[in-house]
């Protein structure tokens, strides 16, 4: 599992070119790290923080969800006949339990962008411990 991409890879994602994040970075709207070898590599919640950000959506013709999540999925456990599918949408992580037979026909690997769509009969509420 990668939680870092070098740039290039990073800009393939987000659909912009190496020019662009370099900018980013100089303009401090991307957070870089660079390697001991001091190449830059981009953060998995980065990436994702730019796709959310973008609002980007996969064309639908019609449907009825209205929690769509994008961002870049990190992990693809396959197990027997199900697999977990952990998606690092911005700050926040989604984890979705699908057939096996699903995952292995989209091709799901880390690193692929994805739209975690959420659509649930009930939403619980939490408050933290130190409102504030």
């Amino acid at each position: 599992m990668s939680d870092a991409y070098r740039i290039g890879e990073a800009a393939r994602m987000l659909g912009v070119r190496v020019e662009t994040l370099r900018r980013w970075e100089k303009d401090g709207k991307l957070a870089v790290a660079r390697t001991p070898g001091g190449q830059r590599e981009v953060a998995a919640s980065e990436v994702a923080r730019l796709l959310a950000a973008g609002n980007r959506r996969e064309p639908i013709a019609a449907g009825s969800a209205r929690n769509r999540f994008p961002g870049v999925i990190t992990e693809v456990k396959r197990d027997g006949l199900s697999a977990t599918v952990e998606i690092q949408a911005g700050p926040h992580r989604v984890l979705a339990f699908i057939t096996r037979e699903a995952a292995d026909q989209m091709g799901l690997e880390a690193g692929m962008p994805a739209v975690a769509t959420v659509k649930a009969t009930s939403v619980m509420v939490n408050l933290p411990t130190n409102p504030g």
